[in-house]
């Protein structure tokens, strides 16, 4: 199949977790011997087409615009000007977009030229805001409603998220595909390739920790959703139970958000405990995980969860809260200690049992390394990609 690929984001912008999800399914589709043809927004010094591992890439330019909206209005004229001229010269079977950022010229190309749409909803604004509240949020909800609802079929990151579009979008489970988020061989590479790196961890350790502390992290955007101020609630019971010997480290960035934590920390009497890094590159991150001792990523909403995948490969025992799509990626007792979400006093029971049981969190460790080959090796879910495809092959 010849299939035209819509998404606001490709590597190396990288604004979500759609650039990376893209980047890495759609070589393994191209495998598969099909052809993409990836319509993104341009990035300085890229060029504006090329093929990157087999992917067929066209970047758009887009004019900067502080109203967010307006870009993405002009992002979409832009888009659709492109693909009116790219299309009656290349013979397409489908189009696959993601998400309602490119809502308006994936609706429009499947009107014009009657080519099957397929759609990923990688979140819906419904489950980030937990429901909708004003006129911004109504106003993306409604172009979700008219995305899924023109596409012939849609693909969704978990069972939760299938059911969460029947509540919020009345998008018919019988349309909605499961296709789990998977880590990219060459990204698991890269992640084992920093923990065999010859390097002075006793002087990386005191960047973040005195050396009789244990680290925990969270890493990622720093919003209210993602649940952090549960986790700096469970602190004071984890120092307790640790005899002090524990720091947190915070990495992500969230400017307004971080500063209510780290006032909610101080407020706590643990400010000492915490360190909020801000952005850390990925070579760095990679590295802090090797002196880390447990992740925790206690969110609120969470369709998936693909840092829960970074934690397996880096062989960082994981604690995670049993919202969204977190718990099909994270067996409770298997691959990782799932707790009650929104409690704290859950989640601090998850990280003790982690850091005083060590030989079990090693067993967690070891059957989530098999988990990443068996269930999210990006191969295997292009197979189960393609299989939505194909229900709609002309």
């Amino acid at each position: 199949m010849r299939i035209l690929a819509l998404a606001w984001e490709f590597p190396p912008r990288i604004i979500g977790g759609i650039s990376r999800h893209v980047a890495e399914l759609y070589p393994e589709v191209v495998k598969r011997g099909h052809e993409v043809y990836l319509v993104t927004v341009a990035v300085e010094d890229r060029p504006l087409e090329e093929v990157i591992d087999g992917i067929h890439l066209y970047r758009i330019p887009v004019d900067p615009n502080h109203d967010f909206f307006q870009w993405i209005t002009q992002m979409n004229a832009n888009m659709l000007s492109f693909a009116r001229s790219f299309l009656p010269e290349n013979s397409i079977d489908l189009i696959h977009a993601h998400d309602w950022l490119v809502e308006e010229t994936a609706i429009a190309l499947t009107a014009e030229f009657q080519i099957p749409l397929v759609t990923t909803i990688h979140a819906t604004e419904y489950g980030r805001c937990n429901g909708i509240h004003n006129d911004t949020q109504r106003y993306i909800h409604q172009k979700e409603i008219r995305l899924t609802q023109a596409s012939q079929r849609v693909i969704v990151c978990s069972e939760y998220m299938r059911d969460e579009l029947k509540r919020a979008l009345d998008c018919s489970p019988e349309k909605t595909d499961v296709v789990y988020n998977g880590l990219s061989g060459e990204r698991w590479q890269k992640i084992t390739n920093a923990h065999q790196l010859e390097c002075d961890r006793a002087a990386l350790r005191e960047k973040y920790a005195s050396y009789e502390e244990y680290i925990i992290y969270y890493v990622g955007r720093i919003t209210y959703e993602k649940g952090i101020y549960v986790l700096l609630n469970a602190m004071p019971k984890v120092l307790a139970a640790m005899n002090d010997r524990v720091r947190l480290v915070i990495i992500g960035t969230g400017d307004a958000y971080s500063i209510l934590l780290q006032r909610q920390a101080w407020d706590l009497g643990i400010y000492h405990k915490v360190l909020f890094t801000g952005f850390m590159a990925d070579d760095e991150f990679w590295r802090f995980q090797t002196i880390s001792s447990c992740a925790v990523f206690p969110s609120l909403y969470e369709p998936f969860g693909i840092v829960a995948l970074e934690s397996f490969a880096a062989k960082v025992p994981l604690v995670v809260s049993d919202t969204g799509g977190l718990p099909e990626v994270v067996r409770h007792g298997i691959t990782g200690i799932v707790t009650q979400v929104n409690n704290s006093d859950s989640l601090a029971a998850g990280i003790i049992e982690i850091l005083c049981n060590q030989e079990y969190a090693q067993g967690l460790v070891s059957n989530a390394q098999s988990e990443l080959k068996e269930r999210f090796a990006w191969d295997r879910l292009a197979e189960q990609t393609e299989a939505t495809f194909l229900k709609l092959r002309k």
